[in-house]
């Protein structure tokens, strides 16, 4: 049988290690328990939830990288003691970089603040040499978010000095930073803990992940209450959230009802999961970031892998896989526009290990030197598209600026976001067929499976049908993909093609669908189809030689397709069958 393998520009990249002079070591990692990345990038710097006494702090840091070498000869080694960003009562929970200033960090932590922090020039010289006293560093700015801790934050893509924020009352609160006395907006609607908060690349739309097991979509400019609801994972564990760029689709990470972790692609105008799908039995968060290569990185806690996957046609394809043997406990993948390009790096990722940070670059590979336009599409430029008045006070439509890697101009997005068509909640259907689409693989382009050969055998002295052969088993109705995508080290999201069977019939001219239904009694009129031959010569011998093969052909493939009909009823039937088996496992054993 041949192989055919999916085309993509993608398929050969992999992920290589940073060497140990662009990492950090003597890191000491906050030792809270609540669900974050635990540091995040600008294209300078790094923020790290830190493990320190006397309140919160985390600590910032210059960014390592082959341009930007470390302002202070350690090897890469930290002091023991370091400046910190101390501005909390209670551990820091989580830390966002403005999008628009690679120099200001916001941090959220369990004291119900958010505490904007601004890293001047030369902070960092001088580490590490004689008579070196760390000076921790400032806040510009406090705000008093919550009676309860904040959780996450989050800056606006688009709006200069927006910025989100998800708090323990079940609440996401929108500040603009020159006036952030008051919250501008306040999101409603969250019955339990917010897990994971994300922003469509304009920042138009605003999706949320619950402990509720809700996803839910706002507009925060329209209105306080989600625009659309929907179940999301049945698990319980932390559940995560990706926008997809500007393809109007989220990805969401979180767990089935038995703790299988699942990974799964919304659809923004319809709100439904266009693909759902179990990548393993592991108990870690996974973590998704997204890349504008159309590649969906997924990072689990705990593990040492990075899978990630190209997006294509409502399809998740596996690429490949970085394997390490250091698990990691967080990570962050830095913005797309301070990205090597001259190594053909598409995307980089830090990862948080048990004393260190170690970067990871994602590569693809390629003979040529020159700047290659086809992996790098523009990538999000620092220039914001408004103010933060414009986006609370006026209706003018958002747009995004972009970069263009190789010349660094600046301009609009050429796609400045689709409109999304929010039409409202559909009827929900029947919980049986509500679990059938959630589990039905997606739709195949197949291609007609050649004709039968055809096989008369000479007239034979008595016309009774004799059984000479046993009948080939049914295929399924899905005729063989022209596509076949080779296994890889992960089985999550392999597809199969079915291999196409051949019959000797009589003289059928119309292509014959297989069914692959094992479990179902095929009827006695299909099995007949092994005896063509002898009917075949019996009909041929009293009914006047060719016109009575004829008109036997014309009675066999009536009754063949009377059987294909019987055939598709009662797989359906099975299929109703092992839904509800599963449906009522689930219920015993949720």
């Amino acid at each position: 049988m041949s192989r055919f393998v999916r085309p993509s520009k993608y398929r050969h990249v992999f992920g290589q290690p940073g060497k140990k002079e662009y990492g950090l070591e003597n890191v000491k990692v906050s030792n809270s328990a609540w669900d974050t990345n635990m540091i995040d990038a600008s294209a300078k710097y790094l923020s790290i939830n830190w493990n320190a006494s006397g309140g919160g702090a985390f600590a910032i840091l210059p960014l390592p990288s082959p341009f930007a070498p470390l302002p202070f000869n350690l090897h890469t080694k930290l002091p023991d003691i370091i400046p910190l960003a101390r501005g909390h009562s209670a551990p820091v929970l989580d830390t966002a970089w403005s999008p628009h200033d690679d120099s200001v960090v916001a941090s959220a932590g369990e004291d119900g603040r958010i505490v904007i922090w601004k890293v001047e020039e030369g902070m960092f010289e001088g580490w590490g040499g004689d008579k070196w006293e760390p000076v921790d560093f400032s806040p510009s700015a406090r705000i008093q978010g919550s009676g309860r801790k904040v959780g996450q934050v989050l800056f606006h893509p688009t709006a200069a000095q927006v910025i989100a924020s998800a708090a323990g009352d079940h609440l996401v609160r929108l500040y603009d930073l020159g006036s952030a006395d008051e919250p501008k907006q306040v999101l409603q609607g969250h019955t339990d803990t917010i897990q994971s908060l994300a922003w469509n690349p304009t920042g138009s739309l605003l999706v949320t992940t619950c402990r509720d097991r809700k996803v839910r979509l706002y507009d925060p400019r329209a209105s306080a209450e989600p625009v659309r609801s929907a179940d999301g994972h049945p698990g319980v564990k932390g559940a995560r959230v990706a926008w997809m760029g500007d393809l109007d689709r989220f990805a969401t990470t979180g767990f089935s009802r038995m703790s299988d972790r699942q990974v799964g692609v919304w659809d923004v105008g319809e709100f439904k999961t266009e693909k759902m799908t179990s990548v393993d039995q592991s108990s870690g968060v996974l973590m998704p970031f997204w890349s504008d290569n159309n590649i969906l990185f997924l990072a689990g806690k705990g593990d040492g892998n990075v899978r990630y996957y190209e997006y294509e046609t409502g399809q998740l394809f596996p690429l490949s896989e970085y394997k390490s043997s250091d698990p990691q406990r967080g990570m962050c993948f830095l913005p797309r526009r301070a990205l090597n390009v001259y190594e053909n790096e598409i995307a980089r990722a830090y990862k948080v290990v048990s004393s260190g940070v170690e970067p990871v670059a994602f590569i693809c590979p390629r003979k040529a030197d020159a700047f290659q336009a086809d992996i790098y599409p523009p990538a999000p430029s620092s220039s914001p598209s408004l103010t933060a008045g414009e986006y609370f006070t006026s209706s003018k439509p958002l747009t995004r600026k972009v970069v263009d890697l190789e010349s660094g101009s600046v301009s609009h997005a050429s796609t400045p976001g689709k409109s999304v068509s929010l039409p409202p909640p559909s009827t929900p259907a029947a919980p049986q067929q509500q679990a059938r689409k959630s589990t039905a693989p997606a739709p195949v382009n197949v291609t007609p499976a050649p004709p039968p050969t055809v096989t008369v055998a000479a007239p034979a002295p008595k016309p009774e049908p004799q059984p000479q052969t046993t009948p080939a088993p049914m295929r399924s109705p899905v005729q063989p993909s022209p596509t076949r995508i080779e296994p890889s080290r992960s089985d999550s999201f392999r597809i199969l093609t079915p291999k196409p069977q051949s019959l000797e019939l009589a003289d059928i001219s119309e292509p014959i669908e297989h069914v692959d239904s094992p479990d179902i009694d095929v009827p006695e009129s299909a099995t007949r189809m092994g005896t063509i031959t002898a009917i075949g010569a019996g009909a041929g011998a009293g009914a006047g030689g060719p016109d009575g093969v004829r008109v036997e052909n014309e009675r066999l493939k009536k009754e063949l397709a009377d059987a294909q009909s019987q055939i598709r009823e009662l797989q359906i039937q099975l299929d109703g069958m092992k839904e509800a088996q599963k449906a009522a496992r689930a219920l015993l054993l949720g």
